[in-house]
């Protein structure tokens, strides 16, 4: 990918959002673009990020038996309205709905209706179950307060998963597994989350967690127990008989112990129960030959939240002032960023077209902006660089000297900032460029590619 095409903004940023910098700096720079409150278009590079986010999720609940698949974003309001959901939603401003002269329908807000129908005539035995099935995909809520921004839009892209067991002990077997595949989804995401007891409120069911990641932009508190790590609502204080409630559910046997923490909700787990199956007249044969419903739970992913969650947690400082993010391996845009000028353009095109040949995402550009590094002996070398390299969150820049007769190359890991900045100095010659990079590369990236 060639930045010159992006139509990217390179700015001196200005009166970043004290709360949100980040997503602030992608707005400055162009990277994300503003429709109206709550509706945005992303630019190439948060949407690879973000798809990288996707391929990351999918591939952990691939593994933990479910299926991927696909449901309208249009909906009848019929099915609504044959789970009884339709009047609520109305009643709330939540969903938003198109008359037509076909009927009424309903731009998606969540799939629990679809997905019933879905599985309706579909799963019919009891020799099918458990089951569960899932989708990536766009999601429509009319927010009253949208803030933020990816945090909380109108339009956003959400992981919604649903499951369908025979009986009860069965469902809470399928949601306790699918609870353990949120945790190792999102400790490669480079987040940690703490799973907070909730209220099940519209969705109803049997119980349901809350999926929140500790932060300093978090616009919930909670109570959180550092040595069990478990979280809870500030609520449960209020309870009666409040000690002996946390002693019997979550084993704590100190209140003194729990301290208020900011949080971001980042996705929610439901215990359903046959609260749709029933209303909706959907069920299966039993081993009895009885027709019986299913027991549901559905497991939400907001996964433009996670976008934004990772930005604003990845912020490069400099002299206690954000000047842009360094992103998680997992999830970085380009694996390498090549800055160079004209007189060494066949350097970088050599090296670009190397890493793309191996199906490595890189990134170039011919810088205009002049800075100077000084080496370890206190030599100063002279590059040309973008300022956007530090907006993007690539995990590293390659500098291709300025100056003709400079054979060195400069490897930049651009670090977050709580870890010291470090900067190394890798003396080669063309001939040997490629192979020192891919000697980095393969400490990084061990199983990942295959290097000649």
């Amino acid at each position: 990918m060639r930045i010159s095409k992006m139509g990217m903004k390179n700015v001196k940023l200005s009166n970043l959002d004290e709360m949100y910098p980040a997503q602030d700096i992608l707005m400055q720079t162009n990277q994300i673009k503003q429709y109206g409150s709550g509706v945005y278009a992303y630019d190439n590079i948060p949407l690879k990020v973000q798809d990288n986010i996707e391929e990351i999720i999918k591939k952990h609940f691939n593994k933990a038996d479910c299926i991927e698949v696909q449901m309208p974003l249009i909906q009848q309001a019929d099915i609504w309205k044959r789970s009884g959901r339709y009047d609520k939603y109305l009643e709330d401003g939540v969903t938003m709905i198109t008359e037509t002269d076909k009927g009424t329908y309903c731009l998606a807000p969540t799939a629990e209706e679809a997905i019933t129908v879905f599985v309706e005539n579909r799963i019919t035995s009891h020799k099918q179950l458990p089951a569960a099935f899932y989708q990536i995909g766009p999601k429509f809520r009319n927010e009253i307060r949208n803030r933020g921004y990816l945090l909380r839009g109108r339009e956003f892209l959400m992981f919604d998963l649903y499951s369908f067991d025979k009986d009860e002990q069965s469902m809470m077997e399928t949601y306790n597994r699918i609870r353990e595949t949120y945790f190792k989804t999102f400790a490669e995401l480079g987040i940690d989350i703490v799973a907070v007891a909730a209220d099940n409120g519209s969705m109803g069911g049997k119980n349901s967690e809350e999926i929140m990641a500790l932060s300093r932009i978090g616009e919930d508190t909670i109570l959180f127990d550092e040595e069990t790590k478990q979280g809870l609502n500030v609520e449960v204080l209020e309870k009666e008989n409040a000690e002996q409630y946390l002693a019997d559910q979550y084993n704590i046997s100190d209140v003194k112990k729990l301290s208020e923490r900011k949080a971001v909700e980042l996705g929610h787990i439901f215990a359903l129960g046959t609260k749709y199956t029933e209303t909706m007249g959907v069920s299966f044969i039993d081993a009895e030959n009885n027709s019986k419903p299913f027991y549901m739970g559905c497991y939400g992913i907001g996964v433009s939240r996670v976008l934004g969650i990772i930005y604003e947690n990845n912020v490069i400082k400099e002299n206690d002032k954000i000047v842009g993010f360094s992103l998680p391996l997992a999830v970085t845009p380009y694996y390498l960023y090549i800055i160079s000028t004209d007189k060494k353009a066949d350097v970088a095109e050599n090296l670009y077209n190397e890493f793309e040949n191996k199906n490595i995402d890189d990134i170039e550009e011919e810088a205009e902006n002049y800075i100077t590094l000084t080496d370890d002996e206190g030599q100063d070398i002279s590059f040309e660089i973008i300022g956007t390299a530090d907006y993007e969150g690539h995990t590293y820049a390659v500098m291709i000297p300025f100056d003709e007769e400079d054979d060195e190359v400069v490897i930049l890991e651009m670090i977050p900032a709580d870890e010291p900045d470090q900067v190394e100095f890798l003396s080669v010659d063309d001939d040997v460029l490629l192979g020192e990079i891919f000697e980095e590369f393969k400490k990084n990236y061990s199983g990942e590619y295959e290097f000649e």
